[in-house]
């Protein structure tokens, strides 16, 4: 094999001849190694990148206090500046003035406010003292109305006693109001006058009207009891009369509707 540039391995050298599977397995072996070796670089990549975001952020951090600061020392410049400058010192002498017209104000408000408690008060007491006279004063007429109500009481108790019809004058005057008789018709039938009357007169029993012609009417003692008077027409105690006119009122209805009944069948 001399041709293909071989030469036959060194005499009594420790060399040996390696076959082709035992080959095939080392190169696996150094393979694996070298792929395990990359995963390694690729992790310490991955964690070197992250350690320069941490470091980046770290800066910027850095970088945003460092601006912070250099705000800060300029304010604090600025305000310094003022301190020294008369613009401040106006802008203090206007605020006190503001703050003593403030202070003025409130204690004319806390002035007024005072005045309207004293004015409230004096109003609760000048009410009190009107609903207290007006209290007395209604009691007052309260019982000076019933000392005058007792009096009359008495005084019609006493008329009643000396007068025995004076009680029956009073239900008279009444009864004459109801009828239709005007006041200073019926003051002359109380006081026993006759009176000449025409139109309408008022039955309270048959809840109707009566008309009647020029009549004389007087109030006379009741021909059923004397104790009591009656209202008569004409001589006639008017209850009488007043059922008569009803009795010829129910009769010309009567006549009147019989024919009808008997020639068409209607009813009243």
């Amino acid at each position: 094999m001399a041709k293909y540039g071989l030469q036959r391995g060194v005499r009594s050298s420790e060399a040996r001849h390696t076959t082709t599977a035992q080959y095939y397995r080392d190169l696996k072996r150094k393979t694996g190694e070298l792929e395990a070796n990359v995963r390694q670089l690729q992790n310490e990549q991955q964690q070197a990148e992250r350690q320069l975001d941490e470091v980046r952020k770290d800066i910027k951090s850095e970088k945003l206090e460092a601006a912070k600061t250099e705000a800060k020392a300029a304010l604090v410049a600025k305000v310094g500046s003022l301190l020294g400058s008369g613009k401040l010192k106006e802008l203090e002498a206007d605020n006190r003035t503001l703050q003593d017209e403030v202070a003025a104000r409130d204690e004319s408000i806390e002035l007024l406010q005072q005045q309207m408690e004293r004015q409230q008060e004096e109003y609760q007491r000048q009410l009190m003292e009107l609903q207290a006279r007006h209290r007395r004063e209604m009691a007052d007429k309260e019982a000076a109305h019933q000392r005058e109500v007792s009096f009359l009481k008495s005084i019609i108790q006493k008329a009643k006693k000396w007068f025995p019809l004076f009680q029956e004058l009073v239900y008279m005057e009444k009864f004459c109001l109801k009828v239709g008789f005007t006041e200073r018709q019926t003051a002359t039938l109380i006081s026993g006058k006759p009176l000449f009357y025409e139109g309408e007169l008022y039955s309270e029993e048959h809840r109707r009207k009566f008309t009647t012609e020029e009549a004389g009417f007087q109030v006379v003692k009741d021909p059923k009891d004397k104790s009591k008077l009656a209202l008569a027409i004409n001589g006639q105690v008017i209850g009488e009369w007043f059922k008569e006119q009803f009795g010829r009122l129910f009769s010309s209805v009567k006549r009147t509707v019989e024919p009808l009944r008997r020639g068409k069948g209607m009813g009243l």
